[in-house]
């Protein structure tokens, strides 16, 4: 791995060990229990999840965290910068923020729901759309990995990644920070807590970024990958009494894309020239209430979610007029979860209850221009008429109009009982799951052609006109209902515990909404004459997606939590998983199917590891092998390749040191130097191609000064090659680059003070 260090970096951080080496020697037993920033003790770490009652350290499940100074630390604006840091966690940067794609274990999703959940302050968010946000005063990431759909239920069948940001009532102050990097990218943050009583407070906080593109269209020469956002986030914390905590916040995000920075492979470039965007509105509010007294707690967790997206793109990313995609989508959903908890000795138990009801307005029309009608409409129609005979167009646009409204509804009852017999633990779990979802759809086209004679080329005779009106409309539903437990046994040691656990994953089905651009062109086809290339039937819905984790894990805390460590041993079987494909041919949509069984298996390590107050460092390293067991697409046998797109290792190397000084304008300078890599990633179900596996380097210097501080860093600093997505349309491959080498600047001012 040394081939990646940069001989410069390198030689300063060999020399920066020799010199901590001979200062540590002389570090005296009461230094050594001081503080630094990412110093404080690894095992301890406590937790405000409602659902959760202990510590991490005594939790039967795999969990890495991430603390507001590591975050600042590794500059992390968001959960793409998690990847690789969770072990087996990879969020890639690809396409636009409506992607969020997120694997974990082999286990993800590309469109539609996620497999992994997300909570933000206790609030879930429903749909993945909303996932990639800036991220501002986040005071701790919590990414748990495995099924947590017993307690947790929708979209929990891989993990939960749990962020929690500042309160008022823990801190009191003005937070700002300015950040310019290289490609024109910069980010500016401003925040405000104030704690008017012992008994409430209030936070501000916006954020402005700017992103100027790293990616160049050589069509028209604009950054295809150009972004602006903006964020702003109100929270409210109101304790009466000390039984009593009232907690709101409300947020609001804007974000505006260029279009997608895929390349085509035949040339390397990105070409295309129709106009590409994505933007997005959103606005979350949760209110959580919690009440409790000696042995029991009632919590009410209410939250609101409301998107309103546009993603239009050229869809054939080339610089020919075949077809253009708009979907506009308002999405609201309400979320209510009602928690109770109480113990009695050994014995303690949580049960609640959980209803949701989501509602989506979706307008997603495509626009087939000269080419697309040339050659994906009126070439398969001419195919089967008669030798001399040619259909054309009237007009130079065809208009496919796909208008749905999509209300998703459900509720369920779980309950988790916990036994603690000397060292060891019991725990059983066991929620009751059920779902409705329909899809009301209005399809429509209307395309006028014209029958020709060409048996003479030079003086083709009109045969006539031809019209075809489709205008189809229907009501679709499916209900879906699941029993999950999960069972674990854990054995308590001082400060650390090993456990094994067995639990049920779930992920509903759903309708394959953006398909029916394409059954509209089959139907064309049809009436045309043409045989259809697949049954349509079939593809409307997919089935829902369940699996089953076996799990051998453990934390360790020794050194008086100076030394921190995980493993895991896992085992997933998976059926009916949810896999994105492009249908083979000319179509343009993508498909949610099935695959019949998977099986992913592997392991993870992670080790934090702070010898003095000077020195941190981290290592996790994550494997899986997802295979498909048994999957027929009715072409092909897909049996014993690679599940794509699921990373089959990821690796995170960090090393920071803090010499303190005794400057008043300066207080310590801290070298912070990391490694992330990923793969191999297999980008199609017969595995023929692939990403090998690739490592960036990133490092900072950051300087520490009353008030706040000034890092220094870069990202991928050896400029490494990589694509992050891969994928067949039309019959035409393309791919996205990774990142390049990259450098910024980040100002962070903290001024905090008391009442």
């Amino acid at each position: 791995m040394l081939r990646f260090f940069p001989r410069a970096i390198l030689s300063a951080i060999l020399s920066i060990i020799c010199l901590s080496l001979n200062a540590s020697a002389s570090d005296s037993s009461k230094e050594r229990l001081k503080e630094g920033p990412d110093t404080l003790a690894i095992g301890e770490v406590n937790v405000t999840s409602i659902k959760q009652a202990r510590s991490l350290l005594r939790q039967p499940v795999t969990v890495t965290t991430l603390r507001r100074a590591e975050i600042e630390r590794l500059n992390v604006t968001g959960m793409k910068g998690v990847s690789e840091i969770a072990p087996n966690f990879f969020m890639p940067d690809y396409g636009s923020k409506m992607t969020s794609t997120i694997y974990v274990r082999g286990i993800g999703a590309r469109i539609d729901q996620p497999a992994i959940g997300l909570n933000v302050d206790n609030i879930p968010y429903l749909n993945k759309n909303a996932y990639d946000f800036d991220a501002q005063d986040i005071d701790r990431i919590e990414v748990l990995r495995g099924p947590q759909s017993t307690l947790y239920g929708r979209n929990t069948i891989a993990g939960l990644i749990n962020i929690y940001t500042l309160s008022p009532m823990n801190y009191q102050g003005l937070r700002a920070t300015a950040e310019g990097a290289t490609h024109s990218n910069y980010r500016l943050a401003l925040s405000y807590y104030h704690r008017f009583s012992p008994k409430w407070g209030m936070s501000l906080g916006a954020t402005r970024s700017y992103r100027g593109g790293y990616f160049r269209n050589s069509y028209n020469g604009t950054r295809a990958d150009r972004e602006h956002n903006y964020s702003a986030r109100w929270k409210t914390v109101f304790r009466p009494s000390q039984s009593l905590s009232i907690e709101n916040v409300a947020s609001f995000g804007h974000t505006r894309q260029n279009g997608y920075p895929y390349a085509f492979e035949e040339t390397g470039e990105i070409c295309y020239n129709d106009t590409c965007f994505y933007k997005r509105t959103t606005f979350t509010d949760g209110l959580t209430l919690t009440w409790g007294t000696g042995n029991f707690s009632l919590a009410s967790i209410t939250g609101f979610q409301y998107i309103d997206d546009n993603m239009t793109l050229d869809q054939d990313f080339l610089p020919l007029n075949y077809f253009n995609l708009t979907q506009k989508q308002r999405d609201r959903n309400v979320t209510q979860d009602i928690v109770m908890r109480g113990s009695a000795g050994s014995y303690s138990w949580l049960a609640g209850v959980f209803g949701f009801y989501k509602y989506a307005d979706i307008d997603a029309p495509v626009t087939f221009k000269e080419d697309g009608i040339d050659r994906l409409i009126l070439s398969h129609a001419n195919s089967v008429l008669p030798p001399g005979m040619k259909l054309s167009s009237d007009a130079p646009d065809l208009l496919l109009g796909s208008n749905f409204t999509h209300p998703v509804k459900g509720i369920a009852v779980y309950h988790q009982s916990s036994y603690d017999l000397d060292a060891l633990s019991f725990a059983l779990g066991l929620r009751l799951d059920y779902e409705h979802t329909s899809l009301k759809y209005h399809s429509y086209c209307n395309a006028d052609f014209t029958m020709w004679n060409v048996r003479n080329p030079s003086a083709p005779v009109a045969m006539g006109k031809r019209n075809i009106t489709i205008d189809d409309a229907d009501r679709l539903s499916q209900h879906f209902t699941q029993l999950l437990p999960k069972m674990s046994v854990t054995y308590h040691l001082p400060h650390s515990a090993i456990f094994l656990s067995v639990s049920k994953g779930y992920k509903a089905g759903g309708f394959n909404t953006q398909m029916f651009s394409d059954f509209l062109q089959q139907r064309m086809m049809e009436e045309m004459g043409r045989p259809v290339d697949y049954d349509i039937s079939k593809m409307v819905t997919y089935r829902p997606e369940v699996s089953w984790n076996y799990e051998l894990g453990g934390h360790v805390s020794v050194d008086r939590g100076r030394v921190y460590s995980t493993f895991a041993l896992f085992l997933i079987e998976c059926r009916d998983q949810q896999l994105t494909m492009f249908p083979d041919g000319t179509t343009t949509g993508r498909v949610t199917a099935n695959a019949g069984r998977t099986r992913s298996m592997g392991g993870e390590f992670t080790l934090n590891y702070a010898p003095t107050p000077r020195w941190h460092f981290n290592l996790a390293y994550g494997y899986t092998r997802a295979t498909f067991r048994r999957f027929n697409d009715g072409k092909e046998d897909y049996r014993g390749k690679r599940v794509p797109y699921a990373p089959s290792n990821t690796l995170f190397l960090a090393a920071s040191y803090r010499q303190p000084l005794s400057l008043k304008w300066l207080q310590a300078v801290s070298l912070n130097a990391d490694m992330r890599g990923t793969g191999s990633i297999y980008w199609d179900e017969a595995n023929l191609h692939r990403q090998p596996f690739y490592a960036e380097l990133g490092a900072s210097l950051r300087f520490d000064f009353p008030g706040g501080n000034l890092d220094i860093w870069g990202k991928n600093l050896t400029d490494s090659r990589f694509n992050t997505f891969r994928f067949s349309s039309m019959g035409n491959n393309f791919f996205q680059q990774g990142l390049p080498a990259r450098g910024g600047i980040t100002l962070r001012i903290d001024l905090p003070f008391f009442n």
